[in-house]
């Protein structure tokens, strides 16, 4: 099976973010990611992240003002330098937090110049990212009415079109199925191009548990293909997280 990973942004929310790390050990997890880790000190965050002996699999670049609608900004055309800031971020915390993917999130747009936008901004990341690795993720348009990259033909096109050794494709099952209908053909036409692995159930985007994606055959899926990758939970658990993970317990 898959080795797997607890995005600690969305599941142990019972406690403090600090105290999710060592939860998520306890859970039998060796590995996390988390969305924007901005708000809370570097220092003490990889402190957790060495007490509780865990890599780090991913970050995100920010999102700018969220409650305000902000998604990034890779795309946006006239954002460049909000772009380019964010990313020097990401980029610097990744490196101090040892984290192995930093997630580029491409923002609200539309149209030809939005995806000049995008590929422009990727180039010039891929060259300073050096040996860091990046992904980029096709996100749904029913969660994310504006978001730009939200197809994979798209996704792959611009991957094409970048062509860079550190740049990957982020593949969330969940949006897999939102976009096409059915996420394990989604892999076998995407999943060539992927780095990193999310999963979560169709319905309200909990536990993987329900039949309308078929998890088991998925991971043997990734186990047929020898995915070298994490796969993350990325999802909102119904109830207390440790409650929700019969989904991989047996495999912990």
């Amino acid at each position: 099976m898959p080795r797997f990973a607890a995005n600690l942004s969305l599941l142990f929310t019972e406690r403090p973010f600090l105290s999710r790390f060592a939860a998520a050990k306890v859970a039998g997890f060796d590995a996390v990611e988390m969305l924007f880790p901005y708000a809370h000190p570097k220092e003490r965050i990889l402190q957790e992240i060495e007490l509780n002996e865990l890599s780090l699999v991913l970050i995100n670049t920010a999102a700018g003002d969220w409650e305000a609608g902000e998604r990034g900004f890779a795309a946006v055309p006239g954002a460049q330098e909000l772009f380019r800031t964010g990313f020097l971020q990401a980029l610097e915390w990744a490196q101090d937090l040892n984290a192995r993917f930093v997630h580029i999130m491409a923002g609200n747009a539309q149209g030809a110049e939005a995806k000049e936008t995008f590929v422009d901004n990727l180039r010039w990341a891929v060259d300073v990212a050096g040996e860091q690795k990046l992904t980029i993720e096709p996100i749904n348009p029913v969660d994310m009415p504006l978001y730009f990259l939200n197809n994979f033909d798209l996704a792959r096109d611009v991957l094409e079109t970048v062509n860079a050794a550190n740049l990957h494709l982020q593949f969330d099952a969940y949006h897999a199925h939102r976009i096409t209908g059915n996420a394990l053909r989604a892999w076998d036409n995407f999943g060539s191009y992927a780095a990193h692995v999310q999963v979560a159930g169709v319905d309200g985007r909990h536990e993987p548990t329900s039949d309308i994606i078929d998890y088991a055959e998925f991971f043997e899926v990734l186990d047929a293909v020898k995915y070298a990758g994490v796969v993350s939970g990325e999802y909102f658990p119904k109830g207390r997280t440790e409650d929700g993970l019969s989904w991989i317990r047996s495999t912990l």
